[in-house]
């Protein structure tokens, strides 16, 4: 192996670290979102503490197109690596606050105060990490396999997702309930902040990107009216919409849903959530790989067409009185699905900006559609049940994303075999 290889290696496999850290840290709230809603809002409504503990899941995203401006421009300006240690810290400190806030029961109307600061330096970090992350491993990929190391970066979001979820379930499945609500669902997040100064420790060694180095020393081209960076922005917002909704829904959201409408277990609502992650984080770079011999746009487009017609009939099933064998592969088919997306979505989107403005415009178009469609969707998936009666109304926010998706897909050209501007 070449000392080029080796020193793309490394920083890939630190980038990658250092995600699956920083999104294990923002997602493990999803996880025990049922425990949140009774220790820090007001006791005897159940749905309206559940609404306000998705509200405040949500508010983590409102700061993320901020953020998408803030540290996306100095990724552009001062580098990649200055930028992904900045989120990474920002992470670690607001996941360790939740951790040791004391409960309504204790400090009243504070404790969801403290909480909605904590998820807004969480939601900051977030903004800046996905598009600097997907900007620094796409940029040290060899040509003509950025699909495929494009993918690690999504696969370690899943990673992270994974093990917020995997740590949920051990914990809901060694600890009985009362001990889980007392003090267990503190446990992830103490653990996310102690994994923390691991990710910043990796991310100290890494290089900046020879794409990103090119740029720097090169003259900034002029721009014409359909490739300005507002109207690239917008593009990768209407492309990350179906994206983040079918994220947010189907793997943040579901065992929530499965709990309350599909009679599982916590645990089980868990471990089977778990399995859709585990299958989707091992398909992400295999399709990656495959959107490098065969374009992006087949994937991508597959991924909505699915998304239009599979919804409403898997939420029938599982709201039918399914078993949790018939739950667990429709979440597996739910996570393969994903999978088409996310292998080519990397690099698909970082293909649509010049690298001189890639981490700034990335970001913020990225982040606004995540902060807009994404991060509210627990909570407007719950508003929906409630304000229609019908726990399958759902669906019906996912196939109007997938829509949006695939008329903005269909336009963009197909850049897998072009070099990277």
């Amino acid at each position: 192996m070449d000392a080029q290889a080796i020193q793309t290696r490394r920083a890939v496999s630190a980038a990658v670290i250092g995600n699956v850290l920083e999104w294990y840290d923002f997602a493990v709230y999803g996880y025990v979102a049922t425990i949140i809603a009774k220790n820090f809002f007001p006791p005897g409504n159940e749905t309206a503490a559940l609404l306000a503990t998705f509200a405040t899941f949500g508010i983590g995203f409102l700061a993320r197109p901020l953020s998408g401006i803030v540290i996306g421009w100095i990724g552009d300006k001062y580098g990649r690596k200055t930028a992904l240690l900045a989120t990474i810290f920002l992470m670690a400190v607001g996941t360790v606050i939740i951790g040791l806030i004391p409960t309504y029961a204790s400090i009243g109307l504070l404790a969801p105060a403290i909480l909605v600061i904590a998820r807004l330096m969480q939601g900051f970090s977030a903004g800046g990490e996905w598009g600097g992350s997907t900007a620094f491993i796409v940029e040290w990929a060899p040509e003509g396999r950025r699909g495929y190391y494009g993918s690690f970066q999504q696969m370690s979001v899943v990673m992270g997702l994974l093990l917020g979820s995997g740590t949920a379930a051990l914990l809901n499945t060694v600890l009985d309930p009362a001990s889980m609500e007392s003090w267990g669902w503190r446990i992830p997040f103490l653990l996310g902040g102690i994994l923390g100064p691991v990710g910043i420790w990796m991310r100290r060694s890494i290089d900046e990107t020879p794409a990103y180095r090119k740029a720097e020393a090169a003259p900034l081209a002029p721009a014409d009216d359909f490739s300005s960076p507002v109207v690239l922005a917008a593009r990768a917002f209407g492309f990350t919409i179906l994206w983040t909704v079918s994220f947010y829904i189907f793997l943040a959201y579901m065992p929530t849903f499965t709990q309350k409408y599909a009679n599982l277990s916590r645990a089980a609502a868990l471990w089977s959530n778990t399995a859709g992650l585990l299958l989707l984080m091992i398909a992400i770079p295999v399709f990656g790989y495959l959107s490098d011999k065969y374009g992006r746009k087949p994937f991508l487009l597959a991924c909505c067409l699915a998304f239009i017609f599979l919804p409403y009939p898997l939420f029938s099933i599982m709201l039918g009185g399914a078993s949790l064998t018939t739950i667990l592969l429709i979440q597996l088919l739910i996570g393969l699905t994903i999978a088409l997306f996310s292998g080519a979505g990397p690099a698909a989107i970082s293909e649509i900006f010049p690298t001189r403005t890639r981490s700034t415009y990335m970001s913020t178009g990225y982040a606004l559609a995540v902060a807009i469609f994404g991060g509210f969707a627990p909570f407007i998936a719950t508003w929906l049940i409630e304000w229609t009666k019908s726990p399958i109304s759902p669906v019906y926010y996912v196939i109007a994303s997938a829509i949006v998706s695939a008329i903005v897909i269909a336009g963009l050209r197909e850049t897998a075999h072009e070099p990277l501007g």
